[in-house]
């Protein structure tokens, strides 16, 4: 219950975060044991390949709208690039609704939904709240009462609790950012930008 309560903490101050959705580039010199933490998390889901020879990682949250603009772009990069392993960083800064679409979202990977789970939470044109993700969970065939359980296990904390020490770590400002070798992106990013991050990772 303590870690709930700091991950819900510090999920009511994001309001604050949610800048305009400009591009914004930066550098992030990390550790090795850092670098791990952030692309090697095993309570990170990741999509695309998983022995991808370059690896892209996201910190989003369901409740941003240009997370939700994203989902096609990230969508149609993972379509062209088989080689690419895509960690997802659930970071909740919008609210309550946030924090509980992303313990649900990561609750789901026990019933081997995740994948499908994440881009219904995206697409629904509904606030994410308790109701709205409940919801759209039964829409997808998972059950809820599982669900419900599996939020509470104790991965599900450590992996947004994790977000919030890399995303402070690293300075972030917001949702989506896009992290690839030492560089990132803020904001809605073309599909050009993004495939070129990732380029960039493979030539370093």
């Amino acid at each position: 219950m303590v870690q709930r309560r700091s991950v819900l903490r510090l999920a009511l101050a994001g309001p604050a975060l949610a800048l305009a959705p400009r591009l914004v580039a930066a550098s992030h010199s990390l550790p090795p044991a850092f670098r791990r933490q952030l692309e090697r998390d095993p309570n990170a889901p990741a999509l695309g390949n998983p022995d991808g020879n370059a690896t892209l990682v996201e910190f989003f949250d369901y409740n941003c709208q240009f997370c939700r603009a994203m989902l096609p772009v990230v969508g149609a990069l993972l379509d062209t690039d088989r080689s690419l392993r895509l960690v997802m960083r659930e970071w909740p800064v919008f609210g309550e609704g946030s924090v509980f679409a992303a313990r649900a979202a990561l609750a789901s990977r026990s019933q081997g939904r995740y994948p499908e789970f994440h881009r219904a939470l995206l697409q629904q044109k509904a606030r994410a709240e308790q109701a709205s993700v409940l919801r759209t969970a039964r829409s997808i065939g998972l059950d809820a009462r599982q669900l419900q359980r599996d939020m509470d296990r104790p991965e599900v904390a450590q992996h947004i609790e994790q977000s919030n020490t890399l995303a402070a770590a690293m300075g972030l400002v917001g949702t989506p950012t896009f992290i690839a070798g030492s560089d990132s992106r803020f904001g809605a990013v073309p599909l050009s930008e993004l495939a070129g991050l990732v380029a960039a990772v493979r030539k370093s």
